[in-house]
């Protein structure tokens, strides 16, 4: 049975969300949106807390956060023991990132307090290639403190700090969802909720503490675990949590007892479970144009599930010339994926040569794919050398770019809802939420908008 139909969608109504969300941005100039830069180290401000420097895409907009706040913040979350390899220096780091934002604009911001050996930041080689890895990727070794926060960022407004969570940090499997009580609007309640395995855990504003969901017989395949390894996505009601390898889960956060599922990505496209331990394996060091940065071409740089035109939209390209980018969208029915679109970038990268002659895309250099437009299902932002390259798919040409640093690697597609510049983030214990009872009930007054 189609997966949306099992959970009580009808194809009617599913396109009626689909066109209702679309056309709201579409007749209202004030959406707008921006790429944010993923990662941030402590900067140097009297600001008394995290802000945005704003820049028109594809131009980067950046995350600023003071050293002092995330000072304080690593003082908030609890001590674990500090790794002490082998006559070396241990280097302690304050950073920030944004793990995600939700369907309106709000930000998952979430701080680190990260301690690690010297050799984690040398050179890759013979005598320290295995310690690096490990220090990066080894389960058993040091999990950094994280402290997490909702933010505003028009207003600046940033929440409490929300509860410690116990166990592993990774920030690819929190996701934050808004709901208003009108349907659309300002949120009177949001939810960030982190996939466990085949189990959820939770935390609403309403009650201000995390909570092990109550889930439905589990709809999940047994076959393999999904790792979510992007930016979890807030859609149709939904949070999602990605594994570019395999699939994604989604669930709605918000109801007593929630009732995850499981979508696979198209045929084609699916790796094998050991896709990301076989890079490792294999460590393929790939050099800069200065021979002084390595990096590994995993997964996650050529494929990307996100939000695009009000649909939820699968994109990858090929990591070999003539370098296939493919789009497609998930079906109505949910029981699969269409393919909407299929390019040649070699192509593009001919047509557009004369016209940008900035274009740094001779040779080998593999595009990764970087944001999906979340407006227009037909641009697709790519990383190429030291240059995010703007492709419009159906026009078949290049309509824009921008240099990006060495460093600029993952980002965040925000949107900014209309309402945001006055939107208050719901506080803890809010007395006028309801909070739903049943995923059909969310399916019955999503279907009567």
């Amino acid at each position: 049975m189609p997966l949306l139909r099992l959970l009580g969608f009808s194809a009617r109504g599913l396109r009626r969300l689909h066109s209702t969300a679309a056309a709201a941005m579409d007749s209202d100039s004030s959406w707008s949106w921006y790429m944010l830069e993923k990662m941030t180290m402590a900067v140097r401000s009297a600001a008394p807390g995290p802000s945005v420097a704003f820049a028109n895409p594809p131009g980067v907009s950046r995350l600023r956060v003071p050293a002092h706040f995330l000072a304080k913040a690593s003082r908030r979350s609890r001590s674990l023991p500090c790794p002490e390899p082998e006559g070396d220096v241990v280097l302690r780091l304050h950073t920030a990132q944004a793990s995600c934002s939700s369907q309106d604009g709000l930000l998952l911001l979430s701080c680190e307090d990260v301690r690690l050996g010297a050799p984690a930041f040398g050179k890759p080689g013979p005598g320290n290639r295995e310690r690096r890895l490990a220090g990066i990727t080894n389960p058993d070794g040091f999990i950094p403190d994280m402290t997490h926060f909702v933010l505003n960022p028009l207003t600046r407004e940033l929440s409490p700090s929300l509860p410690d969570i116990q166990g592993p940090r990774n920030s690819f499997q929190l996701g934050l969802l808004t709901e208003a009580d009108g349907g659309c609007g300002p949120p009177d309640r949001f939810a960030v909720a982190k996939l466990e395995d085949r189990s959820i855990l939770r935390f609403l504003s309403e009650t201000g503490k995390w909570e092990d969901a109550r889930c439905s017989p589990c709809q999940l395949p047994s076959a393999r675990r999904i790792v979510p390894n992007q930016e979890t996505l807030a859609w149709n009601g939904m949070l999602w949590w990605v594994d570019v390898t395999w699939g994604a889960v989604f669930a709605d956060p918000f109801i007593d007892r929630l009732e995850p599922r499981f979508v696979e990505l198209p045929s084609g496209s699916v790796l094998p479970a050991d896709a990301f331990d076989e890079v490792f394996r294999q460590w393929s060091q790939l050099p800069d144009a200065e021979e002084d940065i390595w990096w590994m071409p995993l997964p996650v740089m050529f494929r990307h599930v996100g939000v695009s035109g009000g649909w939820l939209r699968y994109v990858e390209v090929s990591q070999e010339e003539p370098f296939v980018l493919s789009s497609f969208a998930i079906d109505e029915d949910g029981s699969g994926w269409t393919l909407e679109n299929r390019v040649v970038l070699c192509r593009i990268w001919a047509a557009a040569d004369g016209a940008h002659p900035w274009l740094p895309l001779r040779g080998k250099m593999t595009p990764q794919i970087s944001v999906l437009h979340p407006f227009d299902s037909n641009v697709v932002h790519l990383i190429v050398g030291e240059h995010i390259v703007v492709v419009d798919m159906e026009k078949r040409e290049v309509i824009g770019h921008c240099p990006c640093q060495s460093s600029d690697i993952y980002f965040v597609p925000c949107v900014l809802s209309p309402w945001l510049p006055t939107t208050r983030i719901p506080s803890a214990g809010k007395k006028d939420a309801t909070k739903k009872k049943t995923l059909a009930d969310v399916l019955v007054r999503s279907d009567r908008r």
